[in-house]
């Protein structure tokens, strides 16, 4: 009879074993717990903007640094204060049209936590403070700019061309894998 048991566990330990480790296996690739504690920067210039260092000491103080002028260079065309969804976030968000025409979103300071699969999302919703907030932006339009690609920093997000900027009224930190947004912010017209 011990046998028979000892025989009849040994199948079952070894199912439970490889279940368990599979559960583990998927639920870490799932949630990606370390993401929490790495943090990736990434500093962008806005596209179109010279970057430009001090006059030479022999320049007079009427010469100006290269600077674009506003008919010429970029425009910020709306911009908002991101507020904090599902996880703590800060920084500034700005649509921009650059001197060809295109349109890009710059997050500007950003200060989120990292996690997986987060995009960056141009929506129609309006931006509600505290758990109100955290899932409304898949319920209208949406445009998804891409992956995040870094939770601090500044950085551009490229419009598609055929994307209408004046229809959409917000910009989230989209986290697509659980439908979630970390940090919104809603764009107001300058």
């Amino acid at each position: 009879m011990g046998r028979v048991r000892k025989a009849l566990a040994g199948p079952w330990v070894i199912a439970v074993v490889v279940v368990a480790v599979g559960g583990v296996g998927f639920g870490l690739y799932w949630f990606q717990p370390w993401k929490l504690w790495q943090d990736q920067t990434v500093q962008e210039a806005l596209p179109g903007v010279a970057q430009t260092s001090a006059p030479p000491a022999e320049a007079s103080s009427d010469e100006t640094t290269a600077q674009p002028s506003p008919a010429t260079g970029p425009q910020t065309l709306a911009g908002g204060e991101l507020i904090s969804h599902e996880h703590e976030t800060s920084g500034r968000v700005k649509l921009v049209r650059l001197a060809d025409g295109s349109h890009v979103v710059r997050l500007e300071n950003l200060d989120t936590s990292n996690g997986p699969d987060l995009r960056v999302w141009l929506t129609d919703a309006p931006v509600k403070r505290g758990q109100a907030g955290w899932r409304v932006f898949d319920d209208g339009k949406y445009v998804s700019l891409g992956k995040l690609k870094g939770n601090k920093g500044s950085q551009n997000y490229a419009l598609p061309r055929d994307v209408d900027p004046a229809s959409y009224r917000s910009v989230s930190i989209w986290c697509d894998r659980f439908d979630v947004s970390f940090g919104a912010a809603e764009l107001d017209r300058v």
